[in-house]
């Protein structure tokens, strides 16, 4: 192996033509990100918030980011 896995993963291909028409490149549209968002980083950001707030609940200790924003008791 000559290669390492990361230069294999980032590696450009040559610009593929079709009857000397250039093939647009696959690339990170807005929707792709949205998805992400929708099916990864919420997910991950709602079971936080939920671990979180069972916390504050059985032990009475905020853990959470708005605890920051609570006036002090």
């Amino acid at each position: 192996m000559s290669t390492s896995v990361l230069s294999r993963l980032f590696k450009r291909t040559r610009t593929q033509t079709v009857m000397n028409h250039r093939i647009a490149e696959p690339r990170l549209t807005l929707w792709a990100a949205l998805w992400v968002l929708v099916y990864l980083a919420l997910p991950v950001f709602a079971l936080g918030m939920l671990v979180d707030v069972l916390i504050q609940v059985f032990t009475g200790y905020c853990t959470g980011v708005w605890c920051y924003f609570q006036p002090p008791r």
